[in-house]
């Protein structure tokens, strides 16, 4: 099957899976004491400057656990309506943290500080639970993404009322390619306090990082992921895998070949009558309008989700191993279902 459901479906990059295999040798330390570990938290630190990381098994448990580390049960969590962790994480906020998400309402999946003024009368208010985080992701479930000057003022909105900025990076690669950026110029730089960064959506098997940008919110961080059971044993076969993930770049490499997909599908798209793309192409996703009668035809060879069935908007994401043959194979049996 191939599909343009989502960068989950893909398989691991080839030099990721060998480099799990190459540490599949010997015994080493566990729980992360291991040289492996050591490595890949220097590579990290190499390209966000003296930062704190600590590697988790998930994307849900990376956003949870951080926002964990700098919340109370009081407080309250401002994100997009659309943000992951609002509408595909069951709740692990509210059931995990034991905060209040408060969505905000947005076209293209991107707050602003005037989004959020708003919402600073709930401040000392014992009535109310307490904004204490801003949370935003880069780039958007909309695929579109926050420019520099956007990040940093949300940033510094965040900091002088007290607050702190968290960045859901699930497909931050995508982002560094797209913007043509370091990842340090896209958090460190602009005053993002904590980071969830993603591996698995480019290339990886498993694995994130909970990255501490401003090191001081990072106290106790250890014990709250061995409780939240997000501690790895055998934490190598993660490391490794960040190891090769950043390796000549390989992140960049997979995120630009996605990205180029994405770009390839809305082209080819975009002349189709009955077809109508409502959000700019950034990343690697293509949120598109398109009669519903025509969907379960092109979803038994390609699959793909439905975003909005009431409107009939649909979600193609490209992946590091989409193939340009996926893509005209794909936009050829569109034109043909459509016609």
């Amino acid at each position: 099957m191939r599909s343009f459901a989502s960068d989950n479906f893909s398989g691991v990059h080839p030099e990721i899976l060998q480099a799990i295999v190459n540490v599949n040798i010997d015994h080493e330390f566990a729980y992360g004491y291991d040289s492996y570990t050591k490595k890949a938290i220097e590579m990290f630190r190499e390209r966000f400057g003296d930062v704190d990381v600590f590697f988790v098994f998930t994307g849900t448990g990376a956003n949870v656990l951080g926002l964990k580390a700098i919340m109370r049960s009081y407080d309250a969590v401002l994100c997009p309506e659309s943000a992951h962790i609002n509408t595909n994480e069951c709740g692990a906020v509210e059931s995990i943290v034991g905060s209040h998400i408060i969505p905000i309402t947005t076209k293209d999946g991107k707050i602003s500080v005037e989004d959020i003024r708003h919402y600073l009368h709930l401040l000392g208010d014992e009535h109310h639970a307490q904004p204490r985080v801003i949370s935003i992701s880069q780039p958007t479930e909309f695929g579109t993404l926050y420019t520099t000057d956007e990040i940093r003022a949300l940033s510094d909105f965040a900091h002088e009322n007290g607050m702190y900025l968290h960045m859901d990076g699930a497909r931050i690669s995508n982002a560094v390619a797209a913007m043509g950026v370091s990842f340090r110029e896209i958090t460190t730089d602009v005053g993002v306090d904590v980071l969830s960064f993603g591996g698995t959506k480019n290339g990886m098997m498993m694995g994130e990082a909970v990255v501490f940008l401003n090191k001081a919110l990072s106290k106790g961080f250890k014990y709250i992921r061995k409780q939240s059971t997000q501690l790895a044993s055998k934490m190598r076969f993660i490391s490794a895998q960040f190891i090769a993930f950043f390796t000549n770049d390989l992140y960049l490499k997979n995120a630009t070949h996605a990205n180029r997909m994405a770009k390839l599908l809305a082209e080819g798209v975009k002349d189709i009558p009955k077809v109508r793309i409502i959000q700019r192409v950034q990343t690697n996703a293509v949120f598109a309008t398109l009669p519903s009668e025509y969907i379960p035809r092109l979803q038994e060879e390609y699959f793909f989700y439905v975003i909005d069935e009431d409107a009939s908007i649909v979600r193609w994401m490209c992946s590091f191993d989409t193939t340009e043959e996926d893509v005209n194979g794909f936009l050829s049996l569109l034109k043909q279902v459509l016609a």
